[in-house]
Formats: C-alpha cells, structure tokens, sequence
C-alpha cells in the first residue's frame, strides 16, 4: 500500500502532523509520517510494541520540552539519554504509571545549580510536553472502520 492509497480521514489526510500505518504482514505495520518518517511496529525482531513507542513518546517528549533548559546548563553539545519504565496492570491491559528518566553528567554542577536545572526542567515539561499532559489527563479516543470505496 503506498500513501497515496490511505484512505482520506480526518486522523489520515495530507495535513502537517498526520501519522498512519501500514498493515506489512500478521501483526506487523510501517508507521508513517507526513514528513516521510517511518517507523517498524509490531511483536517482532526489529520492531517497537505500540506500549513502548508510547513510552518513548512519553520520554522524548520531557527532553524535548526541556533541551533548551538542559543544553543553557550543561552546554550546547551536551550528551543525554532519557529512558521510560512503566508499571503494567496485567489484568485492565494497560499502564498504570511511567517513570522517565533523564541520564546526563551533571559533574560541572553544584549543588545549587542542579536544584536550579531540575525546577527548571520540571518546569518546562509541565508547560510543554503534550504526551506527558495527554496522559496525566487520560484522553478518550474513537475507532473507526473506513472503507475507502463507500462514499
């Protein structure tokens, strides 16, 4: 299937921010962008579960929202790894809670100047990161089945 044959739907259309993905095999599919991005999802070798791009998405989100605080800190060329752990209730299939954590060397920091970073970045997180908003906020969403042949 090439992207010119998804179906148009407002989650579809050829808009900025638009994401789909394609069926490649049993419980396999290309995740896709408008600005031509892809991404492997699935169970497999080589591919991400959608609860762990999730938390990537969670995670990248927070060091995104706050690389501006980090890089004043810790100098443009700074070197960080941001991870996401989750709690899974197994019973509900769902995540009842994420841990993120950013991994970067602090040793150019004093004491007061880390407290200093972590409000600051605390604070840009709050304020920017929509994953992170999303979740804490529990957003409903809708599944619909199209046919692309049916007007």
């Amino acid at each position: 299937m090439s992207t010119s044959s998804i179906p148009s739907s407002p989650a579809t259309a050829g808009t900025a921010g638009a994401v789909w993905a394609e069926r490649t095999g049993t419980r396999q599919y290309i995740g896709r962008n408008s600005a031509g991005a892809e991404v492997r999802v699935g169970m497999g070798p080589g591919e991400f579960s959608p609860g762990e791009l999730m938390k990537i998405a969670l995670a990248t989100c927070n060091t995104l929202s706050a690389d501006h605080r980090l890089a004043k800190a810790l100098g443009e060329d700074f070197e960080a790894t941001v991870g996401c752990s989750s709690v899974k209730n197994d019973a509900e299939e769902r995540y009842e809670s994420f841990q993120v954590e950013i991994v970067a060397d602090l040793s150019s920091l004093d004491a007061d100047q880390r407290k200093l970073l972590d409000q600051r970045v605390a604070s840009a997180v709050d304020r920017h990161c929509t994953v992170g908003h999303t979740v804490e906020h529990g957003a409903t969403y809708t599944t619909t089945i199209v046919d692309p042949d049916e007007d």
